[in-house]
């Protein structure tokens, strides 16, 4: 029976050539796709032609262990390639063994770069035991695989070698990062190269080096030979050193293609995600630290959605790992960075200021960690996949599915993991658009935390702090901060202060020493909770 999940999203205002000024609202619906055959996977690449599907790489486990040197074990990587039919529910699978030790070793690894040109997807690096090095390897490795006919290969049941090839480049030696172009130049963004086998201990059993950078190239590709042109890198050894995130193609205020690096780990210093985002065009790239990202910290699935006639950005994430969830109301920090249900929107307007919308219905489980969304290219959408809003003319708007990643048993296993608090789920989730009907469906306030969209940056601070919050009408504004204890630091009161948004500015030498403090917007109507980090 078809499980059906309706999450009210955001309202959209649609500015039609046939109607002037039209308002209509949407909500986000996902309805669950059960195909028994389908084996649970995550951390996979995946690319598809004419509806089908095809899954190369990841891990047939959940959560990796926790007990030194048996994390990643290679009997639990994914040694098969897997064939998808969502709509006749239908699953084939192939082992890699008739391809080349080099192909097969590659293509079962975990957490590869991947991206689909036309017929072509493009899986590189990503790291797995190999038999060839006798040891667990980041793969210096770009791969072409030829996705129709692999796909039919397989269907039919038929040889399928010839439709790979596969070329070395040191370069290429990253895994946790991401693969996507702006206009005709690749850039490979963030990741690490990791050699050895992962130990929580943190010995001699590995090396470990992030690559602080955006890596672009050209590909040149006639469907025969294969090679790369390497372009001057971006480089950055605070801001870019993150993996294991979210990086997305967006359409900039300007209107040019761009990519957003969200989140990641970690931070210099501190085991903790990245709060604050990189914006990325052919340009450069700018560092936004006006911006705090307070869920969907590690790589989920997200969906880029422009609206040309407003000129902003939607981009909305599925779950997965974060540093912050909500409780109750109030904004949670959990520095174990659990697993969460969190569906988040970040959006971007026309002068580019970037706000987080945190939707109140979540995800059905603690799902999401690694999970990718497959896109409904039937839909109009721009050439870096970023879809068209205002294109949308009927009233369910399908965007595309949702599968894989990883299924938890509770928020925070990290530190008892022993292989049965987790698993690869083989859910699908079908994403809808609706219109809705203005009595049949309640709409959502769209707000960060409430009205008072209340947003405390940077968080960790060192020196000076700032809380943004919003009003919607004049009224007396109370902002408090106290100590773990409950006792009262700091209260700034206002009389009357202004409809609109403000910024609230305090160095922490008024506050405290380094620790963790509470920090209270109050208002007659609503108050909003957060917590600070505060780093001298």
């Amino acid at each position: 029976m078809k499980k059906l999940f309706l999450f009210l999203l955001f309202t959209i205002v649609i500015l039609s050539s046939e109607l002037n000024a039209q308002i209509d609202d949407y909500s986000l619906v996902m309805e669950e796709v059960n195909i028994e055959s389908l084996p649970g996977v995550q951390s996979f690449a995946v690319g598809q032609v004419e509806g089908k599907w095809l899954i190369a790489g990841g891990r047939i486990e959940g959560l990796h262990l926790i007990q030194p040197f048996t994390s990643f074990a290679d009997n639990l990587s994914n040694k098969n390639l897997i064939v998808v039919d969502p709509v006749s529910k239908e699953t084939w699978t192939a082992p890699l063994t008739s391809l080349s030790v080099s192909l097969q070793e590659q293509l079962s690894s975990t957490n590869c770069n991947f991206f689909q040109e036309g017929n072509t997807l493009y899986f590189l690096g990503g790291y797995g035991y190999s038999s060839t090095a006798a040891d667990h390897v980041t793969y210096d490795k770009l791969t072409a695989i030829k996705l129709e006919e692999v796909i039919n290969a397989i269907i039919n049941n038929e040889p399928f070698a010839a439709y790979f090839r596969q070329i070395s480049d040191p370069q290429f030696a990253v895994t946790g990062g991401h693969l996507e172009k702006i206009y005709d130049t690749y850039y490979l963004t963030g990741g690490n190269r990791f050699d050895g086998r992962y130990n929580p201990n943190n010995n001699s059993s590995f090396t470990q080096a992030y690559t602080d950078q955006v890596r672009k190239f050209h590909i040149e590709d006639d469907g025969t030979n294969l090679s790369v042109t390497h372009l001057t890198p971006y480089t950055d050894s605070e801001n870019l050193h993150r993996r294991d995130y979210n990086v997305t193609a967006q359409i900039m205020p300007d209107g040019k293609q761009g990519l957003t690096a969200f989140s990641g780990v970690f931070q210099i210093g501190v085991n903790l995600p990245f709060l604050n985002c990189v914006n990325i065009d052919s340009a450069g790239y700018t560092v936004n630290n006006d911006f705090s990202q307070y869920y969907n910290h590690y790589h989920c699935a997200n969906i880029p959605i422009y609206d040309a006639l407003k000129n902003e950005m939607h981009t909305i994430f599925f779950g997965g790992i974060a540093q912050y969830f909500d409780l109750n109301g109030v904004l949670t920090q959990d520095d174990n960075v659990p697993f969460v249900k969190t569906i988040a929107r970040v959006s971007r307007n026309s002068q580019g200021v970037m706000t987080e919308h945190k939707l109140s219905i979540e995800m059905p489980g603690l799902l999401g960690a690694s999970s990718e969304f497959i896109p409904n290219t039937q839909l109009e959408h721009y050439e870096n996949e970023v879809i068209k809003l205002n294109s949308f003319n009927e009233d369910s708007n399908f965007l595309g599915y949702i599968f894989g990643g990883i299924s938890s048993t509770a928020e925070n296993i990290f530190f008892i993991n022993d292989g049965t608090q987790s698993s690869a789920t083989n859910k699908i989730f079908k994403v809808y658009l609706v219109k809705n009907e203005a009595v049949s469906v309640s709409r959502l306030n769209p707000q960060s935390i409430g009205t008072l969209k209340m947003q405390i940056y940077p968080n960790p601070v060192e020196d000076e702090l700032k809380i943004k919050y919003n009003l919607d009408q004049k009224l007396d504004v109370d902002i408090i901060i106290r100590d773990l204890s409950g006792k009262k630091l700091y209260e700034e009161n206002y009389i009357d202060k202004e409809a609109g948004e403000h910024l609230f500015i305090k160095s922490v030498n008024d506050i405290g020493e380094s620790g963790i403090y509470i920090i209270k917007i109050q208002t007659a109507f609503e108050s909003a909770t957060q917590k600070l980090i505060l780093t001298k």
